[in-house]
């Protein structure tokens, strides 16, 4: 326990800093330092610290309530890749016109979206009304904390079981006129 100006001078005579780490502490506790190299430290630590983070996006897929079959399945498609990278997905339904009065086929739509990828995914996000568009957030589902499930890795389930065929009934041949 030194007086300030004590520690100032001292700080000086070793052509050092003089930097409060703990303000709050009764008394506040300071540390002589090279102030620039300290600055340096921590920007080196906080670069590394985001060089090893992983970054998740939320990529965005636009539905509408009349989306077709094959539409449908190409951004299905979409939607499982980006959840096996790891990212969330954010799912739209853009009404337009006079589609807006009939919500529940919104919803259908985000429902039969979420039964094709809930092997992967989980619902973040319900859905909800945003003027004229329905929004729903999904991500994905961890194997375990910070790796994203790959394609595969869960088990599918059993295809359902087929029943022996009866007694063979013939079917009548096409009628031909007398």
């Amino acid at each position: 326990m030194l007086p300030t100006h004590e520690a100032l001078r001292l700080a000086e005579e070793k052509g050092l800093d003089l930097v409060e780490v703990s303000p709050k502490a009764a008394p506040p506790v300071c540390r002589i330092m090279d102030y620039g190299k300290f600055k340096y430290e921590q920007a080196k630590k906080s670069q590394q610290a985001r060089k090893h983070a992983s970054v998740i996006e939320l990529k965005e897929i636009k539905f509408r309530p009349k989306t077709d079959d094959h539409d449908y399945e190409f951004k299905l498609r979409h939607i499982r890749r980006f959840l096996e990278e790891g990212n969330k997905v954010r799912l739209v339904v853009q009404f337009r016109g006079r589609e807006v009065v009939h919500p529940e086929t919104g919803k259908a739509m985000l429902d039969k979206v979420v039964r094709g990828c809930m092997d992967i995914a989980h619902v973040e996000q319900m859905a909800l009304m945003d003027g004229r568009r329905m929004v729903m957030v999904v991500s994905p589902r961890l194997a375990r904390p910070g790796t994203p499930v790959v394609q595969g890795a869960v088990s599918t389930p059993p295809a359902p079981a087929v029943q022996a065929p009866g007694p063979h009934v013939p079917t009548p041949g096409p009628k031909t006129g007398s």
